[in-house]
């Protein structure tokens, strides 16, 4: 069964005298346990299509569905929590919470999702060990490198097992050893947990380790390899 399909998807703005059509008819599915990068030059519509299928943005035409569920007929106070449930995102910039730990920032989803203390516990453990970030459970975001915070972002993503985790340039503001270790981490948590990775990026690193690139260019999808 596919986690997400995406069918004759459009998205069109019109905030200048000249109709912009950033998204422009793309179809795909993916499969649980995808290691999947979308690439493309800048303006290509990378960003813009990660924001739609996780729900940030809607399409102007087309259908989006994950895991069964229709994004179009979800409600706005429905998709928020469907975003939560569903849907990891991980961003270039981290978007860790300044004066929340490591761990309290890994848990803030489940205590929105209110989560029992010692089930959110056992799940935050477990995650900053995957990570590597056994010994930094009680550290805030000021006291962690760049990569060390990129971690904290993906235990955080995975924390209430959603359907797939969406990327957006995770590896960009990150130095050659923490992006390898940022990449064999979340290699790692693709095999053992299959859990579904899908990537917007530049990055020449992330593309060699993906099992299938999807190349944009105009909003439209021009290839996709799997190998």
């Amino acid at each position: 069964m596919n986690v997400l399909e995406i069918n004759e998807v459009y998205k069109t703005y019109h905030d200048t005298e000249v109709a912009v059509t950033a998204v422009n008819g793309v179809t795909l599915s993916f499969e649980r346990g995808e290691f999947a990068a979308v690439v493309g030059p800048s303006g290509s519509g990378k960003t813009t299509l990660l924001n739609l299928i996780g729900g940030l943005d809607q399409p102007t035409d087309g259908e989006i569905i994950v895991a069964g569920h229709r994004l179009s007929e979800l409600r706005p106070s429905e998709l928020i929590d469907f975003r939560m449930e569903h849907v990891g995102f991980v961003f270039q910039s981290y978007n860790l919470i300044p004066v929340l730990t490591a761990s309290e920032n890994i848990g803030f989803i489940m205590n929105l999702q209110h989560w029992p203390a010692d089930k959110r516990k056992k799940r935050t453990d477990e995650l900053l060990h995957s990570v590597g970030l056994a010994d930094r459970g009680n550290s805030r975001p000021s006291q962690l490198s760049g990569g060390q915070q990129q971690r904290v972002a993906v235990a955080r993503a995975l924390a209430t097992r959603p359907e797939f985790i969406l990327a957006d340039e995770p590896t960009a503001n990150l130095d050659s050893k923490s992006t390898d270790t940022l990449l064999d981490i979340m290699e790692k948590l693709n095999r053992d947990e299959e859990m579904t990775f899908i990537f917007s990026t530049h990055d020449s690193r992330v593309v060699r380790r993906a099992r299938r690139i999807i190349t944009l260019e105009d909003g439209r999808v021009v290839s996709d390899e799997r190998r």
